[in-house]
């Protein structure tokens, strides 16, 4: 089957075109987050034909996840895999022109700063937290890289359109965003707010990868699929001259700060996050756990254990997630415990 004709009924669509398509096979889009907007907005733009893709992820497949998150099955689940690489392999399944990058861990300033480097023509939200969104913001104003904000709980969602020199940044917007503060652990989400979400998001970065930035929406949508309410939220006089990200004297903040602490509680979830300073050796581990009579499962990428009534995940860049608590102490101390 030929290109042409496999993106057919997108290049009838006249706002696209020919001329649009071939734009869209030259661009490069970073996907921060491989979860349900992740996943959505990364099968969306593989389907229409980007030509390069990233996707950077630092957690693993969970049952919990299947509900919404449409790239996984249950085999990944079983096998425990990061998402990042069970996303690059449904998603060469559907569309094996697209070059496609996996990339297992967090996101940092020194990440973000070589990704923009390289050449990165549109950047998409799908985390769950400020600090990586700010990270993005600042390297996006700093680089000049248009992003798309993202965020969905229960029924509720948001997103928008940031263009550096053209619309506020995120930093701009914060103080003005709704209050925010539910999770999907403390309220749920159903996949329709999941999927709404994503289409506006990835409706804007068709538009910034086509070429029609003149159709770019200018302002924050918000809904509520359930409650059937829906406002967009006109942003253009939010910009702040003082904003350091932005501003007429920007600073860019969040490139300038290490990001994520040593220890962390996950945003929304009953897990701290340690970040050791080493990287870590499977094979080291499945001895020393062997000899201490604990049970580890592991694949390429992680290993997994059961210690103490905790499931305790270990990847080889040197992170620790301990489930099953929100005492950064209480954790610290079950890996000393364990693995000094």
């Amino acid at each position: 089957m030929s290109s042409h004709e496999r993106y057919s009924r997108q290049t009838r669509f006249a706002p696209i075109g020919e001329q649009g398509q071939e734009a869209l096979r030259q661009k490069h889009a970073l996907i921060v987050g491989a979860g349900a907007l992740g996943c959505g907005n990364a099968e969306l733009l593989v389907r229409a034909g980007v030509g390069r893709l990233t996707i950077i992820d630092r957690d693993y497949v969970d049952w919990s996840n299947l509900q919404r998150q449409q790239l996984y099955t249950e085999q990944d689940a079983e096998r425990g895999l990061p998402k990042a690489v069970a996303a690059k392999q449904r998603l060469s399944q559907i569309n094996s022109e697209v070059q496609i990058e996996a990339i297992v861990g967090e996101l940092s300033a020194k990440e973000i700063l070589a990704y923009c480097e390289q050449g990165i023509d549109v950047m998409i939200d799908a985390t769950d937290n400020f600090e990586t969104r700010l990270l993005l913001n600042d390297a996006s104003q700093q680089y000049s890289i248009p992003w798309v904000f993202g965020s969905c709980t229960g029924s509720y969602g948001m997103s928008m359109a940031i263009i550096p020199g053209k619309t506020p940044c995120f930093r701009c917007l914060l103080p003005h965003l709704p209050a925010y503060s539910l999770t999907c652990d403390n309220v749920g989400v159903i996949g329709p707010a999941v999927a709404m979400t994503v289409s506006y998001q990835a409706a804007e970065a068709l538009k910034l990868l086509t070429g029609r930035e003149e159709a770019v929406r200018p302002s924050l949508a918000i809904f509520d699929v359930w409650a059937n309410d829906h406002m967009f939220l006109r942003m253009g006089k939010k910009k702040q001259a003082a904003c350091l990200s932005c501003g007429e004297a920007r600073t860019y903040p969040a490139l300038n700060e290490e990001t994520g602490s040593k220890a962390a509680v996950l945003c929304g979830r009953d897990t701290v996050q340690l970040r050791l300073p080493y990287s870590l050796d499977f094979e080291q581990l499945a001895e020393h756990m062997k000899r201490t009579g604990q049970p580890l499962q592991r694949n390429p990428y992680l290993a997994m254990t059961e210690l103490e009534g905790h499931r305790v995940v270990l990847f080889q860049d040197g992170r620790v997630l301990i489930h099953g608590t929100k005492d950064i102490q209480e954790a610290r101390t079950l890996y000393q415990r364990y693995f000094g």
